[in-house]
C-alpha cells in the first residue's frame, strides 16, 4: 500500500485568498519557488522564518531571521565537529515591527542591532550571507558566505493544509554550493563550493496554538554526487501532503508517503530511525554525536528544540527501482515542541 500521489503545482499561485485564508489552488508541491506567501489577517497566529544551515568541512554554521507575529527572533549558532565547541546567540525583539519578512522565497531579508547583524541578500541566483557579532562567545564573529543556487536545480516547495484557517508553506532548498570565510576570534574557517553545502528552510504560515514536529535533513557530496535528504514527521500526518524528498545533483524525487521518526525522548542521543509508513522505500538510521538544546518558557509561549547532529545510514528506493545507499552521511535531525 502507498499513499496517493500529491498534486504538483506548475504555475505561479498565491498562498492565500483575499480573506487571508488558504487558497485551495495552492495545496500541493512545486519544484520551483513559485508560490507567493501573501499572508494577512490571523492576528498573532502568523509564523515566518528564513533558516539557513551551512555544512562546512570543519564547522556547521546556522543563521535565522524569524517573526512570530508578536516578536521577531533572530539567532546564530555554530558547532565545530572535532572539538564540539558550540555557541548560540539569540536576539528577541518584542513586536519586531522593523523586521520585514518577504513573501517570496528568494528575496533579501535582514536584521541589525548593536549585538547582531544578519544580512541575506539575494541577487542573480546567488545569496550573500553576512553575519557580524562583536561578542560571540567572548569573541568577534564575522561571516561572509556566498551561496549558489544552480539555475537548473529543483527544490521542494510544499503547502501543508490543516484547514482553511491553519496551513503552512515550506520551501526546502538543498545542496547549495557555498564559498567564503567565517572568522571567530583568531580562528578562520574556509568554505569551498566543492565540499560545503547550504540548506534553506523558508516557512510561512498560520499555525495552531500547539504543535510538534520532526525534521531530518542532510546535504553532502556523496560518491561525487550532491545528495540532499529532507524528511518531516508528525506535523504533516493526515494532511495528504508531505515534505519528504531526496535530491541527487539538483533533481528532486518526491516521496509521497508519510514517514515515522522513532527515538527515545528520555535520551535523544540514542540512535533514531526514519521509516516510510506503508513500504520500505525509506529505511534510515541516524546516530547523533551532538545535541543542541534550545528552550524557551515564558508561560504563554514555550518552545523546546532538540536538534541532533550526526550521521545517516540506510537505503532509499528511487523511482527507477534502484537503491540509494547512505553511509555515514553528516546531517541533522530534530524534535520541536511549540506552544506559540
Amino acid at each position: 500500500m502507498r499513499q496517493h500521489a500529491e498534486k504538483e503545482i506548475v504555475l505561479p499561485t498565491t498562498l492565500c485568498d483575499k480573506k487571508g485564508n488558504l487558497n485551495p489552488k495552492a495545496i500541493g508541491f512545486a519544484r520551483q519557488p513559485i508560490i507567493d506567501c501573501n499572508l494577512s489577517g490571523h492576528f498573532m497566529r502568523k509564523k515566518k522564518w528564513n533558516y539557513w544551515c551551512v555544512y562546512g568541512e570543519e564547522i556547521l554554521f546556522s543563521a535565522t531571521i524569524s517573526h512570530l507575529d508578536y516578536a521577531a527572533v533572530c539567532f546564530v549558532y555554530f558547532l565545530e565537529y572535532e572539538t564540539q565547541r558550540y555557541f548560540e546567540k539569540t536576539i528577541t525583539i518584542p513586536l519586531g515591527s522593523k523586521v520585514k519578512m518577504p513573501s517570496q522565497v528568494l528575496e533579501t531579508v535582514s536584521f541589525k542591532n548593536s549585538d547582531l547583524t544578519i544580512q541575506l541578500t539575494h541577487f542573480n541566483g546567488v545569496t550573500h550571507l553576512t553575519v557580524i557579532s562583536p561578542d560571540f562567545d567572548g569573541e568577534h564573529l564575522h561571516a561572509e558566505l556566498t551561496i549558489e543556487h544552480p539555475p537548473n536545480d529543483e527544490s521542494l516547495n510544499v503547502v501543508i493544509p490543516w484547514n482553511r484557517q491553519t496551513f503552512q508553506f515550506t520551501a526546502k532548498h538543498h545542496t547549495l554550493p557555498t564559498s567564503g570565510i567565517i572568522k571567530i576570534g583568531d580562528r578562520r574557517f574556509t568554505f569551498s563550493p566543492e565540499e560545503s553545502f547550504a540548506v534553506l528552510d523558508y516557512g510561512r504560515g498560520v499555525w495552531p496554538r500547539q504543535a510538534t514536529w520532526n525534521w531530518g535533513m542532510a546535504s553532502q557530496l556523496v560518491r561525487g554526487q550532491r545528495i540532499g535528504l529532507n524528511f518531516g514527521g508528525q506535523w504533516t500526518d493526515g494532511t495528504g501532503m508531505t515534505e519528504n524528498a531526496i535530491f541527487i545533483d539538483g533533481v528532486m524525487t518526491k516521496i509521497n508517503e508519510d514517514v515515522h521518526f522513532t527515538y527515545d525522548r528520555t535520551d535523544f542521543m540514542k540512535p533514531w530511525t526514519i521509516h516510510s509508513k506503508f513500504s520500505d522505500q525509506v529505511q534510515l538510521t541516524f546516530t547523533p554525536f551532538f545535541e543542541r538544546v534550545a528552550e524557551t518558557n515564558a508561560k504563554v509561549i514555550a518552545s523546546a528544540v532538540h536538534q541532533m547532529v550526526g550521521y545517516y545510514d540506510g537505503t532509499i528506493q528511487l523511482e527507477d527501482g534502484s537503491t540509494l545507499c547512505i553511509q555515514q552521511m553528516l546531517g541533522c535531525i530534530e524534535e520541536h515542541v511549540a506552544k506559540w
